[in-house]
């Protein structure tokens, strides 16, 4: 694949990455085995960028990926993480929320964005990883999605005062190339711009077929101060892979009625040209100039070759055309081919 540079941090990626919130056995279990069939799928249809977390199986994740990756060239892949939660070991399984992770390894989730948290958090996870370095690291849910608005205020005030000042002395000491911030919801953006000098933002939900607010005042902020994005939910969190069949969800919940049927006419829009659901909403985040890479996951090597195809798949830009002309599209949402 051809690369693109994360914003002005000179790190080149491949324009689809792999997020690997999946082999943390996210709602199901990938397991072991499964999740090295993924990652070689991964790797073998030129994928080079892993995201991944501490959160994500509460460690699985990152031992998971790690254990991948030391066999393979470091100069060959680049890899984020994420700072923002402190993991502590625990005896105690009924303390451990399966809300998201089956069977998560036996760790509390600390939020901590003092330099303390931030330093632990960092060499935590090289260690889960087995790596001496990571290229890129994220501040993870520091948004109302997990914090309410109290709450949220004072840890971003503990992240600008105390946090931040580790991510400076790696970024600046070479320990890492660049740090972002993960974003759940539209307009938080420009109040990480405010408070911290940022080279990226995980946009995890909000640009996607069906989401384009950030198009407003996000997008533009972020080009005015030469920030990147790296887009995380290109399927919306699956409506957008199956069409809203087979139980798929919108922003992991059950999709009201006028979601689906906007997935349903595009859906329509997109059989005219020939060209299915998935392929549009794969290609279609790709296309804005800020966008460095999207970063989908899987828990199947089918579903990996399936969206690399799909980035190759030549779309008419009719499709596009027509996608605006009936209002299911934002006439200023750029577009491939553009």
């Amino acid at each position: 694949m051809e690369t693109a540079t994360v914003g002005r941090t000179g790190i080149q990626v491949t324009p689809l990455g792999f997020g690997c919130a999946p082999i943390g056995d996210l709602f199901v279990a990938v397991g072991e085995s499964g999740a090295r069939h993924v990652l070689q799928a991964a790797w073998d249809a030129g994928i080079r960028y892993y995201d991944t977390s501490p959160f994500y199986g509460h460690g699985k994740s990152e031992h998971r990926l790690g254990e991948f990756l030391r066999g393979l060239p470091r100069d060959r892949f680049t890899v984020s993480t994420k700072v923002g939660r402190v993991l502590r070991p625990t005896t105690d399984r009924g303390r451990l929320s399966q809300e998201y992770w089956h069977q998560p390894l036996p760790f509390t989730l600390h939020f901590d964005y003092t330099y303390d948290g931030i330093m632990r958090s960092y060499e935590d996870s090289l260690q889960r990883l087995g790596l001496g370095s990571v290229e890129l690291l994220v501040i993870h849910d520091l948004d109302l999605l997990f914090h309410p608005p109290e709450r949220m205020a004072a840890l971003q005030i503990e992240l600008a005062t105390s946090g931040w000042r580790a991510l400076e002395e790696l970024r600046s000491g070479g320990a890492v190339r660049g740090v972002g911030a993960g974003i759940n919801s539209v307009g938080l953006i420009p109040r990480f711009l405010d408070l911290l000098d940022l080279d990226f933002f995980l946009v995890a939900q909000d640009y996607n077929l069906l989401d384009h607010d950030v198009l407003d005042d996000d997008f533009p902020r972020c080009e005015a101060a030469g920030v990147a994005i790296i887009v995380g939910a290109l399927f919306a969190s699956g409506i957008l892979a199956t069409g809203g069949r087979d139980g798929a969800t919108y922003r992991y919940a059950e999709p009201p009625p006028e979601v689906l049927q906007r997935v349903q006419a595009m859906e329509a829009v997109c059989r005219r040209h020939g060209v299915d659901l998935a392929t549009a909403a794969v290609q279609f985040p790709l296309a804005h100039p800020l966008v460095a890479a999207a970063i989908p996951g899987a828990t199947r090597p089918e579903y990996v070759t399936g969206n690399v195809l799909r980035l190759q798949t030549p779309v008419p830009a009719d499709l596009w055309a027509e996608l605006k002309s009936e209002g299911l599209l934002r006439p200023d949402a750029p577009v491939p081919g553009a």
